[in-house]
């Protein structure tokens, strides 16, 4: 009697045994998706406006604008260098962070469609946005960079140091960051819908408990503390201080910020490795 050779399959779907396995291979093997869900998300959100891409500058630089004016001529509050390059920074670093937790916040509710009739793995949309929102700081992030050698050929008050190599560390944690709570959310959403309105209203008090608009230097020691329990705060101020020289590097602040950044997004992806299983049942 011949023996029938066992098949040999390229990807094999089954019921999930763990939630610690996070199938991280499957997410590399569909990489080619990532990008074109990347690409997808960059021509779509401007497709059919007149200014384009050009909205990547504008909204920096209407913030910037509006900051300068009430928070530094009207209100009075100093900054650490010149007002609008302090300003710039602080924007496009927390608008970078911000953007990404609410997408990825409603990335369950908003794909349930796609979820429920063809596989992939789920935690390649989440990924999508992170990638696609950086696409857009890097446009903003150039910006900022014309703007800071203005101030430097100026002879501004502007002294970039050896702490701006600590840059793309930076970038990394807020990716992880943004992740990380937005994976948490998303779970949470399946059954609780109000969260989502909860998330868009807290991220925009949560700027005012960053320093975004004011140096942590100039805080009020009252609140000093709960500032500084912010992860953000740590990662703006390091952000800040290797481009501009102005202000102080936190150590305290700095670390606190990465062992925070990295253990909300281990406990987000192990939450929303559970919840992918079943939540099509609940949203």
């Amino acid at each position: 009697m011949n023996n029938i050779p066992e098949d040999h399959w390229d990807l094999e779907i089954k019921p999930q045994d763990s939630i610690l396995n996070l199938h991280l291979k499957d997410v590399w093997n569909y990489r080619d998706l990532l990008w074109l869900l990347v690409r997808r998300d960059f021509v779509s959100f401007y497709k059919q406006t007149i200014f384009g891409p050009l909205w990547f500058f504008m909204q920096p630089i209407f913030t910037t604008i509006i900051f300068t004016v009430i928070f530094s001529k009207m209100a009075g509050i100093k900054t650490d260098g010149p007002a609008p390059l302090f300003y710039m920074a602080g924007t496009i670093a927390f608008n970078y962070f911000s953007d990404g937790l609410n997408k990825t916040s409603t990335v369950f509710r908003d794909n349930v469609n796609i979820f429920g009739k063809v596989y992939f793995p789920r935690l390649i949309m989440p990924l999508s946005i992170i990638f696609s929102n950086l696409v857009k700081f890097g446009v903003q992030f150039i910006l900022f960079l014309l703007m800071m050698a203005y101030y430097l050929i100026k002879g501004e008050d502007v002294h970039p140091n050896i702490y701006i190599l600590l840059f793309p560390v930076v970038m990394l944690l807020m990716a992880i960051l943004s992740l990380g709570l937005g994976l948490i959310i998303t779970a949470l959403t399946t059954k609780y819908r109000d969260l989502v309105f909860l998330v868009t209203f807290g991220v925009q008090l949560l700027m005012y408990a960053t320093p975004v608009i004011y140096p942590l230097s100039r805080a009020s020691a009252k609140y000093r503390l709960l500032i500084i329990s912010n992860p953000l705060s740590g990662l703006i101020e390091t952000f800040r201080y290797g481009f501009l020289g102005v202000g102080s590097f936190y150590t305290s602040a700095f670390v606190y910020s990465i062992i925070s950044s990295i253990v909300i997004f281990f406990v987000g992806l192990v939450i929303f490795n559970r919840v992918e299983k079943s939540f099509v049942d609940t949203v």
